[in-house]
């Protein structure tokens, strides 16, 4: 949702809120921002991950953690790298191309480290071509901290990787949460002359050096009394802006002043989900309900149908409930209760009282499993109650909204054209009802858009063939350091043989017909681009447009700047890519503000393995102004001259990988 903004002061000030309830409350380093791409729409963690595009992903991060870390406490961005799956995650291997580590997967965490400078970076779980990322000494030490110049401390993910010594010499400086067995094998390599103090010595320097930066070590007199009475109107406020619209015939929204009875349909309106689960959960005080949030902003809502919901989801959730004493059952997604189907009559009946009818879908994800390829689609209990209420409804003249309280990509393809408008609201925290409330009533403007594209079907996109679509958990089981046999058979390897072509650079270089593109997201209002320009110093390209709001109500546009390089196809390049963004300032109807958004020369190249170089190609690059990657509205052109910059041939695929894969 904070992706979804796309405004980066934005999200440095909820980060400024986090981190300081983080110093208030004695922590020194939050164990996030999470920005690994969304590789495919099934990854369980997408929901705390930002986007399927690397430039996007960076930026946001960035504007995070210098938010956070302007308290004097520490983050730690994650999972560093390609921690794309949850499915067999301390033990699959992700086999990607160099090329597609540079340009995607990487890509974001080499700008949060240049730009933000996170006080630490937590290695991943997984295998990269065969070496755990913790073990791994090109990618802890020679990309990282000799290649982008990071300082900081790098840390585990908890119990991941297998060799201690290996993980000592590769850069990986603390090992958490640390086991006696780990110590033993250390001090043991040691002795035996086969790991070199020095490497110890370096590894708890860069330790200590965390430490002194700490609000503990310097005797902070934290308070335990954040203002979280502000923090909560912020995030109420900062939620609105994420929430993207993606239909609204016949401006159904914002509700008009005549519109007072709601319908309240869908077990999700009276069991709002504020975030997903596992370590990306957040235990917050309280959760608003879509019902409540209704209510605040002076809805009349029935009754008997609020009776009916919450007796229906208390069976439900005693149906669902973990057998015995589960306690990782918190870390879990909680199974959503079965949709409600209700009679015809009680359903005419709606449709006669009310004046609007609205319906939540709902998805919730998180740590240790992956969704189901058929949580991506809609159960046939939700098809039948859309159906039931679009036709009831629209029969009495009156319309349907529907609201998605999803933590990832779903299919709307196939239902999309039933209801009258469809806003996606994502988690919306601990506010959220209230969020969506402000939304739906006009008090706030909708300003998201989306930073993931919805295909048509699942196997439109680009990764489906290489991607775990059974839900199967990952094993919980940290003492074996994910090695068990059985979990290890279910997923051991993943190709990335879509390479580098990850969402809108798959879907728009091939012609793929999307269900919403990425970028894209309605407004209460309407904008024009005009007066584009682009000009050139050196290898500097500074593109400025006018963006007039040419609309009744006041809003935020968000602009969007793509490169395509000459040749693309010929030269194995994406048809678009993403180099820049930026998002207006509230603009009253009539207002006009001008957007300039800046590229170097370097943010055009492409990763050449046989050089082993950043190469820009020479040429008349294309500069596409957009409002989402398929709504392009000025085209401009500039010549680029050629340039390489070498790097280190690291973070290749292992030989006797390839062998066996042979």
């Amino acid at each position: 949702m904070l992706t979804s903004t796309w405004d980066q002061e934005l999200v440095e000030h909820v980060g400024q809120a986090i981190g300081n309830e983080a110093l208030e409350y004695g922590a020194d380093v939050l164990l996030a921002p999470a920005l690994n791409i969304h590789r495919n729409p099934l990854c369980g963690r997408n929901f705390e991950y930002y986007s399927e595009d690397p430039v996007v992903s960076g930026k946001i991060a960035a504007a995070y953690v210098r938010g956070v870390q302007s308290n004097g406490v520490g983050t730690s961005i994650k999972h560093y790298a390609v921690n794309n799956q949850e499915s067999n995650r301390m033990a699959v291997d992700a086999r990607v191309s160099p090329r597609a580590l540079r340009e995607i997967y990487l890509k974001g965490f080499e700008i949060t480290v240049k730009e933000s400078d996170p006080w630490t970076v937590m290695s991943s779980y997984n295998y990269l071509n065969g070496v755990y990322t913790s073990e791994s000494k090109e990618l802890q030490t020679t990309l990282l901290r000799d290649e982008w110049g990071f300082k900081g401390m790098v840390m585990t993910d908890w119990f991941s990787g297998k060799d201690a010594v290996a993980q000592m010499e590769a850069g990986n400086d603390m090992l958490q949460p640390g086991m006696d067995k780990q110590y033993e094998a250390i001090v043991q390599a040691v002795k035996e002359g086969r790991l070199d103090e020095a490497v110890l010595d370096r590894n708890v320097k860069r330790i200590l050096e965390m430490i002194l930066l700490t609000p503990r070590f310097q005797g902070y007199p934290f308070s335990n009394q954040p203002d979280l009475e502000a923090h909560a109107a912020l995030t109420r406020q900062s939620a609105t802006e994420g929430m993207v619209l993606l239909k609204n015939a016949g401006h159904t929204l914002p509700l008009s002043a005549d519109v007072k009875k709601v319908a309240l349909f869908g077990c999700t309106s009276y069991d709002f989900i504020a975030g997903g689960t596992g370590s990306g959960n957040v235990n917050r005080a309280y959760t608003v309900s879509l019902l409540d949030g209704l209510k605040n902003a002076g809805y009349q809502l029935n009754d008997q149908l609020k009776a009916t919901y919450e007796q229906h989801i208390a069976a439900e959730n005693e149906r669902n409930a973990p057998d015995g004493d589960n306690r990782m059952a918190m870390f879990l997604p909680t199974p959503r209760p079965m949709e409600l189907l209700l009679p015809a009559g009680v359903m005419k009946q709606q449709a006669e009282e009310s004046d609007i009818a609205l319906i939540t879908l709902g998805r919730t994800t998180g740590e240790f499993v992956d969704r189901k390829l058929t949580e991506f689609h809609l159960t046939k209990e939700e098809q039948t109650l859309l159906r039931d209420v679009c036709r009831a409804f629209h029969a009495a003249g009156k319309k349907v909204v529907v609201v998605l309280n999803i933590g990832g990509v779903i299919e709307t393809a196939s239902w999309k054209g039933w209801p009258d408008a469809i806003l996606c609201a994502w988690q919306a925290g601990q506010e959220g009802g209230n969020s969506v409330a402000d939304v739906l009533s006009g008090k706030s403007s909708p300003s998201g858009k989306l930073t993931m594209t919805f295909p048509v079907k699942y196997e439109d996109d680009g990764s489906s063939a290489n991607f775990p679509t059974d839900g199967a958990m990952s094993s919980m089981d940290f003492s074996d350091h994910g090695e068990k046999k059985a979990e290890v058979r279910l997923w051991d390897y993943t190709d990335y043989e879509e390479d580098i072509y990850v969402g809108y650079r798959y879907f728009d270089t091939f012609g793929k017909e999307v269900s919403y593109p990425f970028g894209y997201g309605l407004s209460y209002t309407t904008f024009d681009y005009t007066h584009p320009v682009i000009r050139t110093d050196n290898d500097l390209y500074t593109v400025s447009v006018d963006v007039k709001n040419t609309g009744k109500v006041a809003g935020k546009e968000v602009v969007q700047l793509y490169v395509t390089a000459p040749d693309a196809r010929q030269a194995n390049k994406p048809e678009k890519e993403l180099k820049a963004f930026a998002k207006t300032r509230e603009l009253q109807p009539g207002e006009t503000a001008t957007v300039e958004l800046t590229v170097r020369a370097a943010d055009l190249a492409s990763y050449d393995e046989g050089s082993v170089s950043w190469v820009v190609d020479a040429g008349r690059y294309t500069f596409l102004v957009g409002a989402s990657s398929r709504d392009i509205r000025a085209t401009l052109h500039a010549e680029v001259a050629a340039s390489a910059e070498k790097t280190t041939d690291i973070l290749r695929l292992q030989k006797e990988i390839r062998r066996l894969k042979r």
